[in-house]
């Protein structure tokens, strides 16, 4: 398991490619395509629990994440390419069987994403963080709505280093923060 931390703003296409260009270096490109899994009942939105598949280039990572403490997720991961079949090791990741309980009452795809990730690793101090700028689709049924944005994770080390590169990078670029992940707001593109 681990703790997630990371902090995310809205940007545009154009800031994405500025800040590509003011940090040269080596990025990874993949492409991801993630889709959201919830009870008919909308019981693991009920525990802000969020179950995923998400598609990162070849590979296929199932996740489940839950609240842990103000402001992180602690957050388990199986490579699996079905979801049902990876509920059983993620429960036993979090050391709850409470997902399969769930998971019996059915599991229905509620929403999903599709973008490209740009990443590269920065290191300030003594702490890794992942820099990921993201432009793609959130998806919800036939709905689609475009998206950019700017992430920093804490990859290891301080919380408070890695506060300190988005701090900068929000300031030197204009960016605002982004309250809501993705799950969020391509849920949220359902009602509108």
């Amino acid at each position: 398991m681990a703790v997630e931390y990371e902090l995310k703003y809205r940007a545009t296409p154009e800031i994405l490619e500025r800040i590509k260009a003011d940090f040269p270096g080596t990025y990874t490109i993949t492409e991801m395509t993630t889709t959201y899994y919830d009870t008919p009942g909308g019981d693991l939105a009920k525990l802000f629990w969020t179950l995923r598949h998400r598609r990162e280039g070849d590979q296929h990572i199932c996740t489940l994440k839950t609240p842990s403490g103000l402001d992180g997720r602690s957050e388990y991961e199986w490579n699996c390419e079905d979801i049902h079949e990876a509920i059983p090791h993620l429960c036993r990741l979090s050391g709850s069987n409470a997902l399969a309980q769930l998971a019996e009452r059915g599991l229905v795809k509620t929403c999903g994403a599709r973008f490209i990730r740009t990443a590269r690793r920065l290191i300030a101090g003594s702490t890794l963080t992942e820099l990921a700028l993201d432009a793609g689709v959130l998806i919800n049924g036939e709905k689609e709505e475009p998206f950019s944005e700017v992430e920093v994770e804490l990859k290891q080390g301080h919380r408070q280093e890695a506060d300190i590169i988005a701090f900068l990078l929000s300031r030197s670029y204009g960016l605002e923060p982004e309250s809501k992940s993705k799950f969020q707001r391509s849920k949220e593109l359902g009602a509108k």
